[in-house]
């Protein structure tokens, strides 16, 4: 442990690893984004990994620092100790691009992450300081990859024409020569497909949804957090026993009941059964709210002189508006991905979801760009409304983690 926190050590080791994250950062991305052959190069990571944590531990200059090694990293371009190596086909122009943001994605993170380090030997806060800004770099990336990686190929995918994808499955650039060709894809899937009725099935089907959920969840969570009544406890501990019922435990006998009842293949039956998988957490993320609202202003409600239901309508709900928002936010994007009952009671594709749709599309008579585009149309809206309404997402999720 002693050696590891001496400052000259662990720089150069957390240059070292640094060094190799980034290079497979940049040659993977390249990759993707031209098609062409980047790799990360072995030796070039070892020294300028190692060179460049020594450099960000001595060199405090951010300018001189980040330009000497941006420098040095293109001047190493031609030599086996170049941070990439590149394929034949490859021209300078990419190639200089690939090192550069070698470069910079390497130095510049490496000097905020050894701000605290010096030379000599560091206290135990100075070294945990460098490792835990490491770990966070690196899961930054990871994290960033694994989300970003497969959204890229599904876009890319879909802008392919069948030509391309027989030719190289694996080139996920872009050829904005073809145009408006580009997006035939989508053009194909709403003209001949019938995706614009399956969007709009998804949505009114999820609006209703969150609808109904909450004309259930909303009054069946006040009284759980705030009446008294014989039960009370137990019915509160049991209310996301529903939710961890397997669904594919209960799909034969919805299946069975729907088709007794005339309701599968229906859009109806659909808006009957969703809610019965929403209710319970939205009971669940809604108990907590309320029981973390002030009694006391419900007190002066019905001192003042109005009813139980009064008091909910004007104060309770008004104050409960980002709960109730980010409930309907989780709420519709259950529905509006909710597969596996659509999967099994819908028939008629004029009657479809939209991730119903899209599983149509797996089809060795479809081409696959089709099918690439069908996820994009089904994740594009969903992901759209998640970023703009994020904040009232984390206070419902938060929320319902109150303890009363």
């Amino acid at each position: 442990m002693s050696l590891l926190r001496q400052g000259v050590f662990t720089a150069g080791l957390i240059g070292l690893f640094w060094a190799f994250v980034i290079a497979i950062t940049v040659a993977v991305t390249l990759s993707f984004a031209s098609g062409l052959g980047f790799r990360p190069g072995s030796f070039g990571c070892l020294f300028l990994g190692i060179g460049g944590g020594l450099a960000a531990l001595f060199v405090r200059d951010r300018k001189l620092l980040i330009g000497g090694f941006a420098l040095l990293s293109v001047a190493f371009l031609f030599t086996p100790l170049s941070a990439l190596q590149f394929g034949e086909d490859v021209p300078f122009l990419w190639q200089l691009i690939g090192v550069l943001a070698f470069a910079v994605f390497t130095i510049w993170p490496l000097e905020r992450m050894l701000v605290e380090a010096h030379p000599g030997a560091m206290n135990r806060h100075a070294f945990e300081d460098a490792v835990i800004r490491f770990l966070t770099g690196f899961g930054y990336i990871v994290f960033t990859a694994i989300v970003l990686i497969p959204f890229y190929v599904m876009v890319m995918t879909s802008f392919k024409s069948q030509q391309a994808l027989l030719k190289n499955p694996l080139d996920f650039s872009i050829d904005l020569s073809r145009g408006m060709d580009l997006f035939r894809s989508y053009i194909e899937l709403f003209g001949q497909f019938g995706f614009g009725g399956y969007l709009w099935t998804s949505f009114y089907v999820s609006v209703l949804t969150v609808l109904i959920t909450l004309a259930f969840s909303v009054p069946g969570a006040y009284a759980v957090a705030r009446l008294r009544f014989k039960g009370r406890a137990a019915f509160s501990r049991s209310i996301l026993l529903i939710y961890m019922v397997p669904m594919i435990v209960l799909a034969l006998p919805i299946y069975i009941a729907f088709s007794m009842t005339g309701l599968r293949n229906t859009v109806p039956g659909l808006i009957l059964i969703y809610p019965v998988t929403t209710i319970p957490v939205a009971l669940y993320m809604l108990q907590g709210y309320f029981r973390g609202l002030p009694v006391e202003v419900e007190e002066a409600g019905l001192m003042d002189g109005l009813s139980r239901l009064q008091v909910i309508l004007k104060i309770t709900l008004p104050l409960s508006l980002p709960a109730m928002v980010s409930v309907s936010l989780y709420v519709f994007m259950i529905a509006w991905n909710e597969f596996l009952l659509a999967f099994m009671l819908l028939d008629d594709p004029s009657k479809f979801t939209l991730t119903r749709g899209v599983a149509m599309l797996n089809s060795s008579e479809i081409p696959r760009q089709h099918l690439m585009a069908g996820a994009v149309i089904a994740t594009l809206p969903i992901m759209a409304l998640f970023l703009g309404l994020e904040r009232f997402m984390t206070k419902g999720l938060t929320a319902g983690s109150v303890k009363g």
